[in-house]
């Protein structure tokens, strides 16, 4: 039996600088616009299409680190369940019809597919700069969910092409 059956599993959580420098930035460029608004009656368009992007950055960012902090992947008896916020799914083992491995930059995606439903997840991956661990991404435990959403639902490589492997019922 799987050490990590029945237990809520999260993504490790990377540091929220990102998301304060994309608003901090924000917050810069709308004082420079009002200021320019407020001496020169004007703003060119160029400066609203960089606050557009701005704005932009800033909530994909703040969206992308509030899905990964409710996260959470649970696999039981029955099945696997992933919720992150905007997302539901759960399956019962026999409900998943494939399972995609694509590899990332830093570790793996992992598609899980069933009928009209899907949900993925990364499995662990290590940002490194200059030798040294800047950062960890995925879930720590994702080769070993990976193996074990295999294992139970009977999936069988069906494919492998670059890297990528794709299991499906045969």
């Amino acid at each position: 039996m799987c050490a990590m059956l029945n237990q809520d599993l999260h993504p490790e959580l990377i540091s929220r600088r990102g998301e304060s420098t994309a608003w901090g930035l924000m917050l810069v460029v709308s004082l420079t616009i009002g200021l320019m608004y407020w001496r020169l009656g004007t703003v060119p368009g160029a400066a609203w299409i960089f606050f557009g992007l701005l704005v932009f950055a800033a909530l994909s960012t703040s969206l992308g680190n509030w899905m990964d902090r409710k996260t959470v992947l649970r696999a039981d008896g029955d099945g696997v369940s992933f919720v992150n916020g905007v997302r539901h799914v759960s399956f019962e083992w026999g409900d998943i019809q494939k399972v995609n491995v694509i590899p990332l930059r830093w570790g793996k995606s992992v598609q899980v597919i069933g009928d009209g439903a899907h949900f993925e997840f990364r499995t662990l991956g290590e940002v490194q700069y200059q030798g040294e661990v800047r950062g960890r991404l995925g879930f720590a435990e994702g080769e070993a969910i990976l193996r074990h959403i295999l294992k139970e639902t009977g999936l069988t490589l069906s494919k492998e092409e670059k890297g990528r492997y794709y299991y499906s019922r045969e």
